[in-house]
């Protein structure tokens, strides 16, 4: 057993953030109280009850889409926390000269507290993952809690421990770099936060899209998404092969219900990413988030040795 007893500069760093260690825990038991509880009331509601609705199901549906959005925000909390507190505070009050004298290299010092950080941060969110998953299968596919949807999308994946660990390699770098613990919190923030809405713009190009065809006259409705998938785009496609976006079919200028009569139009379209696209998905913008994640720790430790030798 001791030798999986915190030692030396791990030891430090666990014990001088114990306070954020314990709150991380509380967090996860706290939402494992509220979703395994309001799981296990919506289990016992009555049978007889329409289809999943119900008391208990209603709340259960309301706090799995506020605890996604807080999954979401996580990778913010963590590349604040790792720049602010756990970097730039050392470097701005002075205190890191104290550990560089206890026998440590500075490369050991930051590796150190990076290995502690990391395990926290991850263990927190494969935690929270499982928490999550409790409840999902009983409200996937409802209204914001499409597995395309942000927040549920990022929770039942692989993508969220990427990000986390794209916040721990990026809140080193910018606390060395600006040594402010506020102004690193906020411009890590800021960076994380840039990252996952660029790659939650571009994630749907990583694939192509399938495309289904249907006739257009009168009479004959909009095609739908089959299964679950995430429509991309809908249109008309005219004789030359043209396509027309959104669906023209029912204008009000059209009072009989017939397709656009100025146009020569041969067939409606509807692109879409069907349900087994996301793991796909999931992988590729994994692997490029830790991609970043690397290049942002190198960069971190290179800025170190120089500063440092």
């Amino acid at each position: 057993m001791s030798t999986l007893t915190l030692k030396g500069p791990h030891w430090v760093t666990a014990r001088q953030y114990r306070r954020t260690l314990w709150l991380a825990a509380a967090a996860v038991g706290g939402s494992l109280a509220v979703i395994g509880g309001l799981r296990i009331w919506d289990a016992t509601q009555d049978t007889e009850l329409p289809d999943r609705w119900g008391r208990g199901y209603d709340l259960l549906r309301g706090a799995m889409e506020q605890f996604s959005q807080g999954m979401l925000a996580l990778p913010l909390l963590v590349g604040a926390f790792v720049a602010g507190p756990l970097i730039a505070r050392e470097f701005e009050s002075g205190t890191y000269k104290l550990s560089l004298t206890q026998s440590i290299t500075p490369t050991a010092w930051l590796r150190a507290k990076l290995q502690t950080a990391t395990t926290a941060a991850l263990a927190t969110t494969l935690a929270l993952t499982a928490v999550f998953l409790i409840g999902w299968p009983r409200v996937a596919g409802t209204y914001g809690l499409h597995w395309a949807d942000r927040g549920p999308y990022e929770a039942t994946g692989t993508v969220l421990t990427s990000y986390v660990l794209l916040a721990v390699a990026v809140g080193a770098l910018v606390g060395q770099l600006v040594r402010r613990t506020l102004v690193a919190m906020a411009a890590t923030g800021g960076v994380v936060g840039l990252v996952l809405l660029v790659l939650g713009a571009l994630r749907w190009d990583f694939l192509p899209v399938r495309t289904i065809t249907g006739p257009a006259h009168e009479g004959v409705h909009a095609l739908v998404t089959p299964g679950s998938g995430l429509p991309m785009g809908q249109g008309l496609i005219r004789a030359d092969g043209q396509r027309l976006p959104g669906y023209f079919c029912y204008g009000s200028d059209v009072p009989d219900g017939s397709c656009r009569p100025d146009e020569a139009i041969t067939a409606q379209y509807l692109d879409y990413h069907p349900a087994s696209h996301f793991w796909p998905t999931q992988l590729i913008e994994t692997g490029i988030v830790l991609a970043l994640a690397a290049l942002a720790a190198y960069v971190a430790f290179r800025v170190l040795r120089s500063r440092h030798p």
